[in-house]
This record gives structure tokens, C-alpha cells and sequence, in this order.
């Protein structure tokens, strides 16, 4: 994960390898240095109570290693099959990025750019979501 750039809020919390770290009382960037740190900013955060919708539950799995919680070998799979999924129900050349850039990340090993790509479809599949309810 080199050069992975954070930029944390005022009492922001971040979870780098199993260790909680809150943030002062001060905007602070902080550049991560260390490849393969296992990095995941808790306000993105999803419970598993909450990975009940397609693109949430392929985010938490890619939390998951990110959490460390999870071996990116074991997950790759679960989350390029999770993606050609999406891909059968997102086929707007804009989700279609988001998910052709996530595989990327994926297939190059930055799974914090892979959740990063993969929560741009949230709002839309919450859009999907609701419209197939009304």
C-alpha cells in the first residue's frame, strides 16, 4: 500500500494493523509507507449487520482484509466473482469504471483502492435499491 496518502478529521479513528489510532484535535495527513500496511478508516466501516446489499457485501469482504481479519489470497476470488456480479447489474460506463478499477486494485494488490473504487457504487445501488421498491 505505498504511498497511500490519509487525510483524518479531528478525533478520527483508523485501524492500521489491528491497532486503533485516534486522531488529535487537528486535521492531520498522514502518508503510509509501509506496502502491504493493512489500513481501514472506521467511519467507512461496515458492520456485518450492514452487509446486506450486493456492493456492500463485496466492500466488506475487501474490509475484511483490510481489517486483517481476512488473507488477501483467500478473499481475491470471493471479491472478483462479487465484482463480475456487479458488473451484470451495473452497466452504466461510469459504474462499469468504478468496477473495471477496482479489479485493477485487486489484481495489483492495493485493497484499500479496491474498497475505495467499490463504495462509489453504493449510493447508486441504494438508488437501484429503492427504485425497485416504489
Amino acid at each position: 500500500m505505498s504511498g497511500l496518502v490519509l487525510k483524518l478529521g479531528p478525533k478520527e479513528r483508523v485501524l492500521v494493523n489491528g491497532a486503533v489510532i485516534e486522531n488529535g484535535d487537528r486535521r492531520t495527513r498522514l502518508s503510509i509507507v509501509t506496502p502491504d500496511a493493512k489500513i481501514l478508516r472506521l467511519r467507512d466501516a461496515i458492520h456485518p449487520e450492514e452487509a446486506n446489499t450486493p456492493v456492500r457485501r463485496v466492500c466488506y469482504i475487501a474490509q475484511l482484509v483490510l481489517s486483517g481479519d481476512a488473507e488477501i489470497e483467500d478473499a481475491k476470488a470471493q471479491l472478483l466473482r462479487g465484482m463480475e456480479q456487479l458488473s451484470q447489474v451495473f452497466t452504466d460506463p461510469d459504474s462499469r469504471a468504478l468496477l473495471s478499477k477496482a479489479t485493477e486494485y485487486l489484481v495489483e494488490g492495493q485493497v484499500y483502492q479496491t474498497l475505495k473504487s467499490l463504495r462509489g457504487l453504493l449510493a447508486r445501488e441504494e438508488r437501484l435499491l429503492a427504485a425497485g421498491q416504489a
